[in-house]
């Protein structure tokens, strides 16, 4: 039996298995499976065989966001008004057939817009290209959902689950739980919380499915049985998401409306270039971007040309941003701006000095 296969048959077994305490232990150990078996499907062990033909686009610029639906709901319309690339549009599906970038250039940041070939449902299990569509869209950070308004919301059910069984987690933030593994010493396990979507039975049956038997657990907060095994995983991706909303020409006010209300969805129209400048400004929100201005001794320092750096950067990032060679012949650095104690007055500080948005830095080597 193939691993599709298999897959296929937990999923059946899961469905048809009520869900209450007698069973969660069975449902825990068929979740942890379904999970492993998944893990091989996208991550074959043997190298044999033709080399495929992938499309991965290189990273460039500041950040990347990743396009991805259905075929023809107008991924390719929304590339071509966001930027300065023509990708190839026109009422037939799997008009893309490859990955196109594209640039938006916003308040100083280059953001690689990717428009990714339609997946069709299957996707996670190699139907179409959805596996080589879905592993890409691990790699940004950002994804934009492109659904179509005249259709109904089963399109983003699908999707969802698509991405969910590549370890795609959107909108949430990875589990406070710490795993070690150790060479003896049996299973220790700690909480700091009450479990009420799990137990300890549970996630001791979970570590025995994986052949864990030394190891520590340290869990901080109430997860459910899938959350723990993504951590035994150890690569899921947490990637906030857009879910974009396109057509909205075709569909009445009400309708409009309801769309627009509901969580992290955003309504447009590429044929009549609605609220695309209110998305981009969406995209910048959830990027979480920080512009940093540099500043030469003696001099103005330089509005025109921002470091635009992850919410969170130090000043050693802002330095390898530059050039590599200032981390290494780093004295110290002057900054003005939100993260300075002494604001309006520069403060000298360190590497670890963890910067914000519009700070004023100045660098200082050997």
């Amino acid at each position: 039996m193939g691993v599709v296969e298999k897959i296929k048959e937990i999923e059946e077994e899961m469905a048809r298995t009520q869900k209450n305490k007698a069973t969660e232990y069975h449902l825990g150990l068929l979740k942890a499976k379904l999970a492993r078996y998944r893990q091989q499907l996208l991550e074959p062990t043997t190298k044999s065989g033709p080399a495929g033909t992938g499309f991965d686009v290189q990273k460039s610029g500041d950040a990347r966001v990743a396009l991805i639906g259905f075929p023809s709901v107008g991924k390719s319309t929304l590339l071509s008004k966001l930027t300065h690339t023509q990708s190839e549009a026109a009422a037939y599906e799997f008009t893309t057939l490859t990955a196109i970038p594209g640039v938006i250039e916003y308040k100083g940041a280059r953001i690689q817009l990717l428009d990714l070939p339609g997946i069709v449902e299957g996707a996670s299990q190699g139907r179409g290209r959805g596996r080589q569509v879905v592993s890409t869209a691990k790699t940004a950070d950002v994804i934009l959902i492109m659904l179509d308004a005249t259709k109904s919301d089963e399109q983003r059910r699908l999707l969802e689950h698509e991405l969910d069984a590549v370890g795609i987690r959107l909108n949430k933030s990875k589990p406070d739980v710490v795993f070690k593994k150790r060479t003896t010493g049996g299973i220790t396990f700690n909480t700091t919380v009450k479990l009420t979507k799990t137990d300890e039975k549970t996630i001791r049956t979970i570590l025995a499915g994986y052949k864990l038997h030394n190891c520590d657990v340290m869990i901080r907060e109430d997860i459910t049985t899938d959350e723990f095994i993504d951590v035994l995983i150890g690569n899921r991706k947490y990637v906030p998401c857009i879910y974009v909303y396109n057509k909205i020409d075709s569909i009445s006010l009400e309708q409009v409306d309801k769309i627009a209300r509901t969580p992290q969805s955003l309504v447009i129209s590429c044929e009549m270039g609605l609220n695309l400048d209110y998305l981009v400004s969406r995209i910048w929100e959830e990027l979480a971007m920080v512009k940093v201005y540099t500043k030469k001794r003696g001099a103005h320092p330089d509005l025109d040309d921002p470091v635009c750096l992850r919410k969170g950067s130090t000043i050693e990032t802002v330095c390898n941003t530059i050039h590599r060679s200032l981390a290494p012949n780093f004295r110290y650095a002057l900054v003005w701006g939100k993260s300075s104690k002494f604001s309006p007055h520069a403060q000298k500080v360190s590497l670890a000095h963890a910067v914000q948005d519009e700070d004023v830095v100045s660098i200082f080597t050997k």
